[in-house]
């Protein structure tokens, strides 16, 4: 048994698979160019991250930030040069999932495609929160203006139940939580609260997505446009004020010793807004799932995910510098809307810019919904043919050319949750998913063979790890020992979340350490032995180190829902499996 849980599908075999002619004729239209899936790439990445998130980690990390952003970048990069990798392979939907199927085998396949659930479904449950946040604040603004007061949405059918209940419980002042709760009718006992515009836009994301690829690529490609022009209004005027108002001395604020510093709470401070910055990435694999409507997948995809990652690497650097320099980082804290806040009549006063930057927030979510919403069912769709899921999953519509069935279920697993979950349980279960299949996906180029080189497809530089990868971690270990890096333990990371005691915290910083180190060291050998490659063995470690910052409660719902897949998979997806006995 232990050999068909990892039995595997030949490239060739998965690329046939994929093929327009595989259906007979059915299958997805090939209609994106480099240009189409860069911009997809640019709609994931530069939305939920930039117009939320970065609120939230500009306050922990200060103006030195943007050393985590590059930090962060570069570990996307080596991922996405193993994405690409696979892409140039195995150009078909399914992205991670179908990559590890090739690689690792059925069993893993499936952990992948489950986990990625939570990437792209459960993921967009946050972002359809933030859009209901800008969409209700940007409403409020025309209200403001106009004297228009029927435009304001009350606060308990703009809220999440649960969100509200734990500022509730917690004793919020947050005058906003407590209209919610305070407010909201009593239905058999039960506060009647529910976020509305979330449901709203939700549902008309599955109906333009189900409609057609087309259509979906002019419309995010519409959004991308006045969402890039937006952010690159808000860097010309936020910086041209910035240097010109004679602020920059927000970028050398005075930490708690009474000294000038880009990093006021120090590297450690820095790293506590990974899950922000993290976050503010989380997408751009997202473009891999279009393989098989992409024009020339081989060439376009690897050039559109490093495109989109690169661009949106220096707009978030670039963002970070106008936020950090205009306003305090301190007075970021609990702002969810830190674009149109540093414009706010307290700070740096321009009423037209607070105006347009939160109506196009609301646009900038909505592209992200959008990518996101368009890979789910993608990757249901390649499981399906693989019969790990009912043969329903791959049904392409006959007139829009979509996988139908899998776009509708994708919109009930985003909109049935927004009912009873909040941000922060979201954005943790989608962090730790995202990094798993990043890990598996490094990994996973490391099991394929090295492949020739072909003109016009992308190929995956080889520098051997058995002479740099030593190097590197050598040249980390000194520099640690000698002080040049600064380190911050986990066991400060869970302190400062509150979400463990010290003690907890202190065993599960000393083994994830050890763990890591101990990973660390048996790919050396293994890079030495096996002359791996440097970029992926470079993306596989920079995940891992990122897996362990996850806290405990992040691990155990994960471990959860990996329990609760394997129950499915053995009941369902282990006997009709295309690749059973």
């Amino acid at each position: 048994m232990s050999n068909s849980l990892f039995r595997t599908k030949s490239v060739d075999k998965i690329v046939a698979e994929g093929s327009d002619d595989s259906h007979g004729g059915g299958g997805l239209k090939r209609v994106l160019t480099t240009k189409d899936l860069t911009f997809f790439g640019i709609a994931a990445i530069l939305g939920a991250g930039s117009f939320s998130s970065l609120g939230g980690a500009v306050y922990n990390g200060g103006p030195g930030v943007v050393i985590l952003f590059v930090i962060t970048a570069i570990a996307c990069a080596f991922t996405a040069f193993c994405y690409s990798d696979f892409a140039s392979r195995i150009p078909v939907a399914g992205s991670a999932y179908t990559y590890a199927y090739a690689s690792f085998g059925e069993l893993f396949a499936w952990i992948i495609g489950w986990a990625l659930i939570m990437e792209y479904s459960i993921g967009n449950i946050y972002v359809a929160y933030s859009w209901s946040d800008y969409f209700t604040s940007f409403l409020n603004k025309i209200s403001d203006v106009t004297g228009a007061h029927w435009l304001q949405i009350p606060a308990y059918l703009s809220s999440s139940y649960m969100e509200v209940k734990h500022a509730i419980e917690a004793g919020t002042s947050n005058q906003e939580m407590l209209n919610a709760w305070n407010q909201a009718p009593v239905i058999a006992g039960i506060r009647c609260i529910v976020d509305i515009p979330a449901l709203i836009i939700n549902l008309l994301i599955t109906g333009l997505v189900y409609i057609g690829i087309k259509e979906s690529r002019n419309f995010s490609n519409v959004m991308v446009l006045l969402k890039l022009a937006v952010v690159l209004l808000i860097i010309g005027v936020g910086g041209y004020l910035v240097i010109h108002g004679d602020m920059t001395h927000n970028w050398l604020p005075l930490n708690p010793e009474g000294v000038h510093s880009f990093m006021p709470k120090g590297f450690g401070g820095v790293m506590m807004a990974v899950s922000g910055v993290f976050f503010a990435y989380i997408g751009f694999d997202a473009v891999s799932v279009l393989a098989e409507e992409s024009k020339d997948p081989q060439r376009d995809l690897p050039k559109g995910m490093i495109y989109s990652l690169v661009i949106c690497t220096v707009i978030y650097i670039l963002l970070t510098l106008v936020l950090t320099g205009a306003v305090s980082y301190e007075k970021f804290e609990n702002i969810g809307d830190p674009l149109s806040f540093i414009f706010e009549p307290q700070n740096l006063n321009v009423g037209w810019m607070q105006f347009v930057v939160s109506g196009i927030a609301v646009i900038a979510m909505t592209s992200v919904l959008l990518v996101f919403q368009m890979g789910q069912p993608r990757i249901w769709m390649s499981m399906s043919r693989d019969g790990l899921m009912p043969p329903v999953f791959q049904k392409i519509h006959p007139r829009f050319k979509t996988p139908s069935f899998s776009t509708i279920i994708t919109g009930l697993v985003v909109g049935v949750p927004i009912l009873f979950t909040d941000k922060t349980f979201v954005l943790d279960f989608t962090s730790i998913a995202t990094l798993f299949a990043f890990v598996l996906v490094c990994g996973g180029v490391l099991l394929l063979p090295r492949k020739e080189k072909t003109q016009g497809r992308f190929h995956l530089p080889y520098f051997s790890a058995a002479i740099f990868f030593p190097l590197i971690i050598g040249l980390l270990v000194i520099s640690i020992l000698l002080g040049w890096i600064p380190m911050i333990s986990i066991h400060q990371y869970f302190h400062h979340l509150g979400n463990l005691d010290g003690d907890t915290a202190s065993v599960t910083y000393n083994v994830s350490t050890i763990i890591f180190w101990v990973v660390t060291f048996i790919i050396i050998a293994l890079s030495i032995r096996k002359k791996w490659s440097t970029i992926p063995v470079m993306g596989l470690l920079t995940c891992l180190y990122l897996l362990t910052g996850m806290t405990l409660m992040n691990w155990e719902w994960f471990g959860s829902w990996l329990l609760i897949g394997l129950v499915v998979y053995f009941l369902y997806g282990y006997k009709k499996s295309k690749l059973a006995d």
